[in-house]
């Protein structure tokens, strides 16, 4: 079986020519902003490119830096402020935080109306009850490249992991269409033989590798949303080489999942403008 890679920049690059078009069409610019504190090299490099990805939409975007010596007071009153910028329609805090910060407090601090990561307790628990249109970018980007290759109706679904980014958010999505799936945690005991039955596995599990070519069935589609670090190098949670041949879709890593993360977090920011509108 020839496996087909799927090209998450095609798909990033399709999104992003949407949401330029839509965004050219508002009374407004909207205002993206990131939040970062310290200077960590991968940090860094991931703001600019949100930052440019934003420009190329015809957005605004605001980088607010913070040495890493402010307090989490300080921080939650720069939030407030931000919260309250004219024409702001996303703020996000550009994770992970040096340690000493109170991440939930400050993730807590962002409006609700703004938070296009999803990672407040209010922005949370609506979209849980499906009270908002604002979905996790990463969740939304498996669901965005899983409708553009096959029809999810009568498949066995496997969800690997229940994490809050993907697993737990991708699986209440599924499962609103009605769809039956199956999950893992840290706790799963039976995972091979669930692999084995899947047609569609979405892992992220961060286990670097842990799903080899011999695992998986004939013809299985495989949305790898998983990464960790091996050796100063970037890996998903497939074992790319043992499932090439075997699979019938793999996203790489990288180049799958991450891209359309970034289309579907500027989707979100344009979702609040047109809400504002």
């Amino acid at each position: 079986m020839q496996t087909q890679i799927i090209n998450g920049r095609k798909i990033r690059d399709e999104i992003l020519e949407k949401v330029k078009r839509e965004v050219a069409t508002l009374p407004f610019v909207p205002v993206f902003c990131d939040i970062l504190v310290g200077s960590d090299p991968s940090s860094v490099q991931y703001v600019r490119m949100k930052a440019n990805t934003a420009y190329a939409c015809g957005m605004k975007f605001r980088q607010a830096d913070f040495k890493e010596d402010i307090t989490t007071e300080e921080l939650i009153e720069e939030i407030k402020n931000l919260n309250h910028v004219p024409h702001i329609c996303g703020v996000i805090v550009q994770l992970p935080l040096p340690s000493h910060f109170d991440k939930e407090r400050i993730l807590d601090e962002i409006s609700p109306v703004i938070d296009v990561d999803c990672l407040s307790k209010t922005a949370t628990e609506n979209f849980y009850n499906n009270k908002t249109d604002l979905i996790y970018p990463t969740a939304k980007a498996v669901i965005t490249i899983l409708d553009s290759i096959v029809d999810l109706k009568d498949k066995n679904i496997l969800v690997l992991g229940q994490g809050r980014l993907v697993g737990k958010p991708v699986t209440h999505l599924l499962k609103e269409r009605g769809l039956e799936v199956a999950t893992t945690n840290s706790k799963t005991e039976n995972i091979n033989d669930l692999v084995k039955n899947a047609d569609i596995i979405i892992s992220a599990m961060g286990q670097g590798k842990f799903i080899k070519g011999d695992m998986i069935k004939e013809g299985a589609v495989i949305i790898d949303a998983g990464t960790s670090e091996e050796n100063g190098s970037i890996v998903g949670d497939v074992d790319t080489d043992s499932v090439v041949g075997i699979a019938s879709y793999l996203t790489p890593t990288p180049g799958g999942v991450g891209p359309v993360t970034i289309a579907m977090l500027l989707e979100n920011v344009l979702q609040v403008a047109k809400n504002k509108k």
